[in-house]
């Protein structure tokens, strides 16, 4: 086992909750989130499925991967090419760069059933954009929406009318502080495979919903047709139907994993993968309803700049010539396969959900977050980033996903033996980790 005894990014850490409000930027990568007092929090380099922190300890990352972007591996020696050339070349000017074009292009020709792009930065944002664009299209202002969307106001003004509507679409307790009260009843929630919910937000707000937006997939597949049915509601109210696809995008096929079940939407939006870490995403959709964008104003200095055109193109050029999607399936599958045998052979109770290659797997037992916790501790102090989400990446191998599944053989061992001895939380160095958003400083 190895032992890690120097580690900066604690004391880093704690320096920047106290000058950054929360710490960092991205509530995925809180370091309470993992390993309170423990998690190395900070990288000087990263290759392939590889990490070395501050203090040079090196591991495999079998978590997040770049909370989804890794899909060739950190600093992909192709897309970090094409993306030097162009900073060379000169990455914002007075001029567009005919990336922009290119990349539209590209996309289109993924999705046959769209005609228009709009480019942002981030899947956030880019959501906002979609909603904008659907609201401006249907003249309508109510949004009926299923799962995650980002940190905007017009999603977290669902709190507004119940604190706890957000709780099961992916993070509970986001707070709606600092939102316009007068967006209360809005944006209303519907959970996944339960069309009768929907069918009721439309019968309740009769003709004021102008936009349905939804993740077709994360962690479970759809029943009874749900897909079907929800793109005809929104066929019969006149509503402009949002694909949300910044985490599932790339990820089962090459371009949205709506492709796969023959429902295609309005509007659709991409992120995470489509850059390879490098900050590019996409609104893609209809004519009809793109052109509206024409009416708002939708613009920013940024969105322009000319590495995110260039490090998609690469991207997606690279999933094309290595079938990178059918890779990251197999490696998901054979990490699942494993687990499962893992766990049986420890009568460990678990359970699998998400599709092959953005995997989460939950302890069904009452203090699962602590054992979450000391499987992450671990797990680290034998060299990997782990949690119960795993993002696959093309950079897997079956040595390296071989001796990962040696190490949770290992540690699984561990957690048996402390949930017989009920001493799982004893067995933690820091404290348990935090399930969701808290605050970090006073």
């Amino acid at each position: 086992m190895k032992v890690h005894k120097k580690n900066s990014g604690v004391a880093l850490w704690n320096k920047a909750t106290k000058i950054i409000p929360g710490g960092n930027q991205l509530l995925s990568k809180r370091s309470e989130r993992f390993l309170p007092g423990i998690w190395p929090a900070y990288y000087k380099k990263a290759k392939g499925c590889e990490i070395w922190d501050l203090d040079d300890n090196h591991y495999y990352d079998f978590s997040m991967m770049g909370i989804g972007t890794g899909v060739l591996g950190y600093a992909d020696d192709d897309v970090n090419e094409a993306v030097i050339e162009a900073i060379r070349n000169g990455s914002n000017t007075t001029l567009n760069s005919y990336e922009e074009v290119d990349l539209a292009e590209k996309l289109t020709e993924l999705h046959p059933w769209s005609d228009m792009v709009r480019f942002t930065r981030g899947g956030g944002e880019a959501c906002s954009v979609a909603v904008r664009i659907a609201r401006a299209a249907s003249g309508k202002d109510k949004i009926a929406f299923c799962g995650y969307h980002g940190w905007h106001d017009w999603y977290l003004a669902a709190n507004l009318a119940d604190s706890t509507n957000l709780d099961e679409q992916l993070l509970p307790g986001l707070s709606p502080k600092g939102v316009p009260r007068i967006l209360k009843g809005s944006a209303i929630p519907f959970n996944y495979n339960k069309i009768e919910e929907l069918e009721k937000i439309v019968d309740e707000n009769k003709s004021q919903i102008g936009v349905i937006i939804m993740e077709p997939r994360r962690e479970i597949e759809p029943k009874n047709d749900f897909l079907r049915k929800v793109r005809d509601i929104a066929d019969n109210i006149d509503a402009v139907l949002i694909f949300d696809e910044v985490t599932s995008g790339f990820r089962m096929n090459l371009g949205g994993i709506h492709l796969n079940y023959n429902i295609y939407p309005d509007l659709a939006v991409f992120g995470k993968a489509l850059g390879n870490g490098f900050p590019i995403a996409a609104v893609i959709g209809r004519k009809e309803f793109m052109d509206k964008a024409q009416d708002s104003f939708i613009s920013s200095t940024f969105w322009t700049e000319r590495i995110g055109f260039t490090a998609a193109l690469a991207t997606i050029s690279k999933m094309e010539k290595y079938n990178v999607f059918s890779k990251l399936i197999k490696y998901g599958e054979d990490i699942i396969n494993g687990w499962l045998n893992i766990a049986n052979n420890n009568n460990i109770d678990i359970k699998i959900s998400g599709i092959p290659s953005q995997i989460h797997i939950s302890f069904k037992y009452n203090n699962a977050l602590a054992i979450d916790t000391l499987f992450t501790q671990e797990m680290l102090l034998r060299g990997y980033l782990a949690g119960t989400q795993i993002y696959t990446t093309l950079k897997y191998s079956d040595k390296i996903i071989s001796n990962y599944l040696q190490t949770l053989d290992e540690v699984l061992y561990i957690i048996k033996s402390a949930i017989n001895e009920k001493n799982v939380e004893s067995k933690l160095i820091g404290g348990v980790r935090t399930p969701h958003f808290v605050r970090l400083t006073d």
